[in-house]
């Protein structure tokens, strides 16, 4: 990795955004996931569920905890979820295989009750988000490591995170929605040299964006 290019060269020496720090399940996690189009609402409800436990710690923290939040909160399934009570809130706060925070597990039960509303106006809660998806005029010209260090956040962020607590979700700054729209393919922020990026733009290109 340089500070120049923010690439790291990969176990097959292609070069790639260097935060995978080429540990396996990071590397695979950029390979297979980051940045790919997604428009089924299960994943998303989960991802941005997910970021929401990430405030205070780091994304690898949580991709290693991944299928214990999957089973705790039920494959984050959004009606199931919303059901949850407050004795499955005592009960998440027993179980060490999660981050057991009581404000997030909280905020987690009710953000699903929001998705279902959300899902239920908007025809499915893809729709809404993509909704988000920021025109070629809101996108760098080129995406670096200068460009990603300096934008946390962006202004798609911030009105989609504004949106969402009018709506009564928590738990959903701007930066953990940016990073949730980077994961989730609403951006492609690959960046420039990595070898995801041009792939991710054809993906990006086919992907048929939900309404």
């Amino acid at each position: 990795m340089t500070d120049e290019t923010g690439l790291l060269a990969g176990p097959d020496g292609a070069l790639r955004c260097a935060w995978h720090a080429n540990l396996p399940d990071y590397l695979a996690y950029h390979d297979n996931e980051w940045g790919r189009p997604m428009a089924e609402d299960t994943r998303l409800f989960e991802k941005i569920c997910l970021e929401g436990f990430q405030s205070g710690l780091s994304w690898l923290t949580i991709l290693r905890k991944r299928e214990n939040f999957r089973e705790a909160f039920d494959g984050f399934e959004i009606d199931r979820v919303a059901e949850f009570t407050n004795k499955d809130i005592e009960h998440l706060l027993g179980n060490a295989g999660i981050v057991r925070h009581r404000g997030k597990i909280v905020s987690t039960i009710n953000n699903a009750r929001r998705a279902r509303e959300m899902a239920d106006e908007s025809g499915s809660l893809a729709a809404w988000f993509w909704r988000f998806e920021p025109g070629p005029d809101e996108r760098p010209k080129v995406v670096d490591v200068a460009h990603m260090r300096a934008n946390p956040t962006t202004p798609v962020s911030v009105r989609m995170s504004k949106e969402l607590k009018k709506r009564g979700w928590s738990f959903v700054g701007p930066t953990t929605v940016y990073a949730f729209m980077q994961a989730m393919g609403l951006v492609n922020d690959h960046l420039e040299g990595c070898k995801c990026r041009q792939p991710i733009e054809k993906e990006r290109k086919a992907f048929k964006r939900p309404r």
